[in-house]
């Protein structure tokens, strides 16, 4: 295996930066090729399947029932590289950081900052590799060079990781995609694709940038991406991704203060850039109903969707709502900031998290604002709200999420106010209870990270969850804190709680 990792390090390093920088070469060589490399992996081991798909991932589950959402209480717990408590966790869980803002990545380049979204891809029994977002725009810094660049001035862009499940360690990394801006969140596709999208709409000359910026870009697991943005799933500020595999509707959504959900039906299954239809969630009997105030929980909607006649602005004057208007014109409903998406394998739903709902609580007449969770299910057309946080103590503002392939529950990442942001579990039913805390504080004295600034980081917003298991049934979770920049692998005893 690790011989075909080197030589898959060496064919990439050697293809050339003119050709990486060019959009318009043809996709990368079958060496390249994440199929090719498998099926490369499988002959060498005599045959026998050494990875799992997307899909078999996905519905590889040890289901049982759980005790409850929660494993305990958090204690600070010791990072297996550097030593420090960046962590607080329950007892039981371990954790290890890597691919820390300005770490070196392959051909001489260095980690970009503020991590966002991500995803695990198993290639392996121990191997996965992650594709991780960066929230970075044209006055952070300029697009690397070294990597595809879709816009000189675009400074954010995607980085992969291929990490060992069996060592706890990370194994090579490079970036994918550069010059986009504000890659947010995204998804990964059931052909084994990440999407990245850009949270934003700009044109040129904006901060000096040489294109437009507010789509979607595919990233392959190995190589590059081709910085290619995919028009028809629409300009605006887009957020996440969840894509239903028995049907290959993406569903996206938009992070704005009034927000649409809206989903893409390709014309081609698994080839989006052959285009597709874009359309907005509108509530059935309640044209351009307004979700963002106060529900209850359990609170629910019939739905139905509207035309998007005009996604990449084409006809239309462009404008940051353009795609949404059209929507809301047609009877579309309005969200508060929708951010996190995610399919559940074990229900057929999609989750989404609202993180500025909630509106004002007409029993006492306080404005919360603190947050909803979402579910959507597309078979029967109906929308439920499976949890509206009371306060911000209860749930502080929840964006990225995942869903646990061994259970089902839900990992909601905080991006709130509260000093010490958590990870949350919450099951479907709406029960809900701590994981982790930051507690991120890198001294100035015996800093492991010289290019980090020494400061208090434990408000920063958690993002990137996604979970993996290795060929023991050693079940990881992945996650992502936006600043200072750092990539935590944490896995345990998950046997007693909703995870």
């Amino acid at each position: 295996m690790m011989k075909e990792f080197r030589a898959l390090d060496r064919e990439i390093e050697a293809r050339s930066e003119d050709q990486a920088l060019d959009p318009t070469i043809p996709a990368p060589p079958a060496a390249l090729d994440r199929r090719s490399f498998l099926r490369r992996s499988a002959g060498m081991a005599g045959g026998a399947t050494l990875a799992l798909t997307l899909q078999e991932f996905l519905g590889r589950s040890a289901k049982g029932d759980s005790p409850g959402p929660g494993y305990g209480p958090l204690f600070p717990k010791a990072d297996r590289n550097t030593g420090l408590e960046l962590l607080e966790l329950p007892e039981g869980f371990e954790y290890v950081s890597f691919g820390w803002r300005g770490d070196p990545l392959r051909g001489q380049l260095r980690t970009l900052w503020n991590h966002d979204g991500m995803a695990a891809f198993p290639v392996g029994p121990y191997h996965v590799v992650l594709i991780r977002n960066h929230e970075m725009r044209r006055s952070n810094v300029r697009a690397q060079r070294g990597a595809p660049v879709y816009d000189p001035w675009g400074g954010g862009g995607t980085s992969n990781l291929l990490f060992n499940m069996k060592t706890g360690q990370l194994e090579n990394a490079w970036q994918s995609l550069s010059g986009t801006d504000i890659n947010c969140a995204g998804g990964p596709t059931p052909w084994g694709t990440w999407l990245t999208c850009e949270e934003t709409f700009a044109l040129p000359p904006t901060r000096g940038y040489t294109k437009t910026h507010g789509w979607v870009f595919e990233v392959p697991v190995f190589g590059w991406a081709r910085p290619v943005p995919i028009r028809e799933m629409g300009w605006f500020s887009h957020e996440a991704v969840a894509i239903d595999p028995m049907t290959n509707i993406v569903y996206e959504t938009e992070d704005q203060h009034t927000s649409g959900f809206y989903r893409f039906i390709p014309n081609v299954p698994g080839q989006l850039q052959a285009g597709g239809r874009l359309e907005m969630l509108s509530v059935a009997g309640q044209p351009m109903r307004d979700l963002r105030g106060f529900m209850g929980n359990g609170a629910q909607f019939p739905v139905e969707w509207v035309p998007i006649h005009d996604p990449a602005l084409v006809r239309t004057t462009p404008e940051p709502l353009g795609v949404f208007k059209q929507g809301l014109a047609l009877g579309g409903a309005i969200f508060a900031r929708l951010e996190g998406c995610w399919y559940s394998p074990d229900n057929g739903k999609i989750y989404i998290n609202a993180t500025t709902g909630g509106g004002v609580d007409p029993t006492n007449n306080r404005s919360v604002g603190a947050g909803q969770v979402w579910e959507y299910d597309p078979v029967n057309e109906l929308l439920t709200c499976i949890f509206q946080s009371p306060d911000n103590e209860t749930l502080d503002n929840p964006d990225n999420l995942a869903i646990s392939p061994r259970t089902g529950g839900l990992i909601l990442c905080e991006d709130g106010s509260l000093d010490g942001q958590r990870l949350q579990v919450m099951t479907v039913d709406g029960r809900l209870a701590p994981f982790a805390r930051s507690n991120i504080v890198i001294p100035s004295v015996g800093n492991p990270k010289p290019g980090i600034a020494p400061g208090d980081y434990r408000g920063a917003e958690w993002a990137g969850a996604c979970f993996a298991s290795d060929a023991d049934g050693r079940q990881w979770l992945f996650v992502n804190n936006f600043a200072p920049g750092i990539t935590f692998a944490i896995t345990g005893d998950w046997s007693r709680g909703g995870l």
